[in-house]
């Protein structure tokens, strides 16, 4: 398992793997992590070519029956290791353009994949001539090349508010060491798609999906920002819609020459049409992975990695309905508490409510952020139920938040008080 040291998902597939009765092997950079395995495990640089040689060597001593790579940043390396070993893998080329915003949009947009109208912006040259060289009419959308969870992703609906939100890009991106220097110095402007988005959930067995969940994205995502919030499956849309959304997943991942393993899409709906947003071949973010256990009978983590040792597990459907809230944050600031949590567990229907971020820690919200403030689930009769009982809890729940204030003393030095 090759993993980022701050994956959320490492533990998840830790205990999948325990379940499977199958011995995990981290390879990540997390040599000082709490999580036993992954202090323990290969110690690699996710970066550094040497580290293809690295996994070669451990192979070596006591080989692999299969390769997972949890996150975008892993995908790669796990695909040319898995390459070489002659494993269930996607061609490196493949896994490289799912990570990448600007390869993926051309693929797609080559194969015949309806796409958004979208152009490359140089952030290494001036602005204004490249904004006003574009032929898209606005609204656009203004998005990293690489980041994930809506970050940095900002709408603009006349040239001045396309200008400014370059410029707020380029100051987040100029933040990520851990970025190839492309997508640092690059980004997309691409047309505004208006109507409802979906998210699929699928599992590539030789390059045909099997789709595991179709969810709903109730909230409008219309901008400035797009931060995600309900998560709610089964899909109330059409049969029909369903199957042209997961048709044109299918074509998607074909184009981009996705052949095996997870994929998560982002797909919106137009026209009675499927409009990929994005195709990534990894699982969905964050805790979200719970409601696969409700939708196929079966974890998530344990689906992936059962087909990555070539022991597929069957997919029993469920009834009723369920979904995830992901917690916004609303108001950047320090954290100081949370009122309202019992009351909102004792919803009819929620199972479950995670906070992920400490009293006294920083909030910073989208476009900046990178992270929610914890993740609700719920289950219920139907779909529109497991909704009700999410939308209910978070009205109970009160973020309190102070400011975070700066301060410079008179040599310049700077501390944060709150």
């Amino acid at each position: 398992m090759i993993a980022p040291p701050n994956s959320y998902r490492t533990v998840s597939y830790l205990e999948a793997a325990r379940r499977r009765g199958i011995d995990a092997l981290v390879a990540s950079e997390g040599r000082f992590s709490l999580v036993s395995e992954i202090a323990d495990g290969l110690h690699i640089n996710l970066e550094d070519p040497a580290a293809l040689e690295q996994l070669l060597v451990a192979n070596a001593a006591q080989p692999f029956a299969g390769v997972v790579a949890t996150d975008d940043a892993s995908v790669e390396l796990g695909s040319r290791i898995a390459e070489v070993l002659d494993l269930p893998h996607n061609p490196p080329w493949a896994a490289h353009y799912s990570r990448r915003k600007d390869l993926s949009r051309q693929a797609l947009a080559a194969a015949g994949v309806p796409v958004p109208l979208f152009r490359l912006i140089d952030l290494r040259q001036a602005l204004a001539p490249q904004l006003k060289g574009i032929d898209l009419d606005c609204p656009c959308v203004i998005k990293p090349l690489a980041l994930s969870a809506s970050r940095g992703v900002i709408r603009a609906d006349d040239r001045a508010e396309m200008l400014a939100a370059c410029e707020r890009v380029r100051a987040i991106l100029a933040g990520e060491t851990s970025q190839e220097t492309f997508a640092t110095t690059h980004l997309l402007v691409e047309s505004f798609v208006s109507g409802p988005e979906v998210a699929l959930e699928g599992l590539l067995h030789d390059g045909r999906l099997e789709a595991l969940a179709l969810f709903d994205k109730p909230d409008p995502l219309e901008g400035p920002f797009f931060e995600e919030t309900y998560y709610i499956t089964p899909s109330r849309h059409d049969v029909a819609i369903r199957s042209q959304l997961t048709r044109r997943v299918e074509q998607a991942c074909r184009a981009l020459g996705l052949q095996e393993g997870p994929v998560h899409a982002e797909v919106r709906i137009s026209g009675g049409d499927g409009i990929i947003m994005e195709v990534a071949s990894r699982t969905i973010g964050g805790e979200c992975a719970r409601l696969l256990q409700f939708g196929t009978g079966q974890g998530l983590e344990d689906l992936v990695i059962s087909h990555a040792v070539g022991q597929p597990l069957a997919v029993k459907a469920q009834g009723g309905g369920a979904g995830v809230l992901m917690i916004p944050i609303q108001q950047g600031g320090i954290l100081r508490r949370i009122e309202g949590i019992t009351e909102a567990r004792a919803v009819p229907g929620i199972e479950e409510i995670l906070i992920n971020i400490r009293e006294g820690y920083e909030l910073v919200p989208l476009p900046e952020g990178a992270s929610y403030l914890g993740f609700m689930f719920a289950r219920a009769a139907t779909p529109a139920e497991a909704e009700a009982a999410l939308r209910a809890a978070h009205e109970k729940l009160k973020i309190v938040v102070a400011p975070k204030l700066v301060l410079e003393d008179e040599r310049g030095q700077r501390g944060i008080k709150t």
